[in-house]
């Protein structure tokens, strides 16, 4: 009996400030290219009539109405980042749909974070109006752990001095938001398919892989595929300042695979 198979849904490939930059007049935020309209990084994981949401960003409506999202069954959170969690409250309708709670997995700190910026959500008062996301916060540690019934590991990664965690399932990682992955992380991230990896711009950045260190990166782990996500307006999708080594590429909006 066949396996049942894996899909990726890339809903969000750009950095924190989305491409086209508001006010800016570059050349990649002015080019009008599909594969250059960038929407805040998040991604999409469905398995056995599952799914699993990994970050709820800035553009999570948007997102799931491309994607045609039909229900939200488990949230993995990175880290606390407003690009990463400010779509929370679009998770509503999952509630209402579910009639319960969605759970959702962080980091002690990311957790913390979620509680503080979405106070009105956790707070224990009744809501009024259109009502509160319904969402349970479980936190987890490095390691496995089980969400919506499939088995993920949390693997430490460093985003300058925050920890933040890539999520591995199988085959497939996603490792957004870093710039340093230590040996013991790295072992964690080896004999993959497919890995997706921070790759902010060409120029160093003191939180996020360049281009060149997120390719050295990928080298050293050595998956079967790695896409680039997380990418400025400084990088133009079709005229990259140095070619890209074979089985990697950049990430883009609704970038679909299965594995």
């Amino acid at each position: 009996m066949l396996e049942p198979a894996v899909r990726i849904t890339v809903l969000g490939s750009g950095t924190s400030t989305g491409v086209p930059v508001v006010g800016c007049d570059c050349g990649v935020c002015r080019s009008g290219k599909p594969r250059n309209k960038r929407l805040r990084p998040s991604v999409l994981f469905e398995e056995a009539e599952k799914v699993v949401l990994i970050d709820s960003g800035t553009d999570l409506r948007l997102q799931l109405l491309a994607a045609e999202v039909r229900q939200v069954d488990a949230v993995l959170y990175t880290h606390a980042h407003a690009d990463h969690i400010l779509g929370l409250d679009d998770l509503r309708p999952y509630c209402f749909r579910r009639g319960g709670d969605i759970p959702c997995y962080g980091s002690q700190r990311t957790l913390d974070g979620i509680r503080q910026t979405f106070s009105y959500v956790f707070d224990g008062q009744p809501s009024e109006g259109g009502g509160k996301p319904q969402l349970e916060l479980r936190e987890i540690s490095a390691g496995p752990f089980e969400a919506a019934g499939l088995e993920f590991e949390a693997i430490p990664l460093q985003h300058g001095s925050r920890e933040v965690y890539a999520y591995r399932r199988g085959a497939f990682a996603y490792a957004t938001d870093c710039n340093f992955i230590a040996d013991s992380s790295l072992d964690r991230l080896r004999g993959l398919e497919v890995l997706i990896l921070d790759a902010l711009r060409y120029r160093p950045h003191p939180t996020h892989f360049s281009i060149e260190e997120a390719v050295a990166v990928a080298r050293d782990l050595g998956a079967g595929r790695t896409y680039f996500t997380h990418i400025s307006h400084d990088v133009d999708c079709d005229d990259l300042a140095f070619p890209l080594p074979p089985g990697m590429e950049l990430a883009y909006d609704g970038l679909r695979f299965e594995i």
